[in-house]
């Protein structure tokens, strides 16, 4: 198996099944040889092979977080105490946890790490920071930008 960060060659017709799959994860084996001008079984192979190669990480629902009731969206900066990569991976390891916390990014700033957190409301948010993400291992400080609207969201 190769790691997952090598690069993995791709051609034309890989490019089209991830393109397609990235649009429509539930489409058929047989729709998705049709659009991409392949027969049935060289398509499929191809996707497994995509995914063995861990191109294609998976396929999920898409969710629509308002309808249920999860539409308050913060970023919030977390600046660490400590940044040796004992303490990064403590911390890394703990933010995963948090199931409200959808991204966490390491970020090369004035501040260590921008966490995109989804919760209820503004009520909901401020105990997930008080009780969670400020209890991480070696979190200093934290600051929130709570957003208005989203524009777009992949």
């Amino acid at each position: 198996m190769k790691n997952s960060h090598s690069l993995v060659e791709l051609d034309e017709f890989d490019r089209k099944i991830i393109a397609i799959l990235a649009e429509n994860g539930r489409i058929s084996i047989t729709d998705l040889a049709a659009k991409t001008g392949l027969s049935k079984t060289p398509c499929q192979m191809r996707m497994k092979k995509l995914i063995d190669n861990n191109v294609i990480l998976g396929f999920r629902a898409v969710v629509d977080p308002a309808r249920m009731g999860l539409d308050h969206v913060a970023f919030t900066e977390v600046k660490l105490s400590d940044t040796r990569e004992e303490a990064l991976r403590a911390f890394n390891q703990a933010v995963r946890r948090i199931k409200e916390v959808e991204e966490c990014h390491m970020i090369a700033s004035h501040f260590d790490y921008l966490l995109k957190v989804r919760t209820a409301d503004i009520k909901r948010y401020r105990i997930v920071l008080g009780e969670k993400i400020s209890q991480l291992p070696h979190v200093a400080s934290t600051s929130t930008y709570v957003t208005m609207e989203t524009i777009t969201e992949r």
